[in-house]
């Protein structure tokens, strides 16, 4: 009899990541969209998500040579906030264009946290453009952070990026607090510092170009107090959010997940210190995976009935229909 695949799926700021394949085994095959989905006045647009969806799905499970679909799991960015119309249209969808009869909705940070650590008690920091921490000790989930570049995401991407503009600022106004060397990087990366305003104000994107100002700071910050003391802040914010989220008890575990991790030791060095200090009783662990990796290993233990994780409707959904 043919095992019944599964279809992961990670949706983000770049478009929807797919894989396919059969439970308990590597994807067999992965394709995806490039194009974000939509938010509209009930959040996240379920329409727009199946659009792009059915049609890889379906080109990717003939590619894989599947027969059918058993389970779908859909880790969306904004789901914990924005998901009422995916929790309340995607598992019929779902059903109906693909046959599936077991769906899991997923936040984002759920799913880099299984992708990271799978179903053990620890925390996980995801960091980009924003920042989020989450944690479980398998009854239950918490959630810090990710409020938004003028809330919080205190640390991430965007964070980093204006805290070394505004060092820039500084030095050109000759306050205190002000960086010659970030001053300098922001003349290179954006022109004229006068122009800022103008530049940054304007735009939809605003946390991705404030984000994208972030290594420079790390490129300073060998040679630069103001950057140095820019990114120990940036550490000192992740493993607040880090103790905000981990079981106080027993022996956790603690991975980073996200590209703005790929800046390396000016952040990761002083991260670590912190973590060090804050969470003396969790072990810090290399993430094994990324958020698409989280979906497949969801799909593969609900798919074989063993799913521990704990659900919560706004940020693990499971419906079986």
């Amino acid at each position: 009899m043919t095992v019944p695949g599964y279809l992961a799926v990670d949706s983000g700021g770049s478009g929807l990541r797919v894989a396919v394949g059969v439970p308990g085994r590597a994807p067999a095959a992965r394709g995806e969209s490039g194009e974000p989905v939509r938010t509209g006045g009930r959040g996240i647009d379920p329409d727009h998500l199946m659009a792009q969806l059915v049609p890889l799905a379906r080109a990717l499970t003939a590619e894989a040579g599947l027969g059918e679909l058993g389970t779908a799991v859909v880790g969306a960015t904004g789901f914990a906030s924005l998901g009422d119309a995916l929790r309340a249209k995607l598992p019929g969808a779902l059903a109906r264009e693909l046959g599936v009869r077991t769906v899991a909705l997923a936040a984002d940070a759920v799913t880099a946290y299984v992708g990271a650590l799978g179903p053990r008690p620890g925390a996980v920091v995801a960091a980009g453009t924003g920042l989020i921490a989450i944690g479980t000790d398998l009854t239950g989930w918490r959630r810090a952070d990710g409020w938004g570049h003028l809330l919080g995401d205190c640390g991430g991407g965007a964070w980093i990026g204006r805290a070394g503009l505004e060092a820039a600022l500084r030095a050109h106004d000759g306050r205190d607090g002000g960086s010659g060397p970030l001053l300098a990087c922001a003349e290179e990366q954006f022109g004229p510092v006068r122009g800022l305003p103008g530049l940054l104000y304007p735009r939809p994107d605003r946390p991705a170009l404030l984000a994208s100002f972030a290594p420079r700071v790390a490129d300073c910050a060998a040679h630069d107090a103001v950057a140095a003391q820019i990114l120990r802040a940036a550490a000192r914010n992740m493993a607040e959010s880090a103790a905000a989220v981990c079981p106080a008890a027993g022996a956790p575990e603690v991975a980073l997940t996200g590209g703005l991790f790929k800046m390396g030791d000016p952040l990761l060095v002083p991260l670590r210190e912190e973590l060090a200090q804050r969470l003396p009783h969790a072990r810090q662990v290399p993430a094994e995976g990324d958020p698409l990796h989280g979906s497949v290993r969801i799909a593969t233990e609900l798919a074989a009935g063993r799913l521990t994780l704990p659900g919560e409707p706004h940020l693990l959904y499971v419906v079986i229909t």
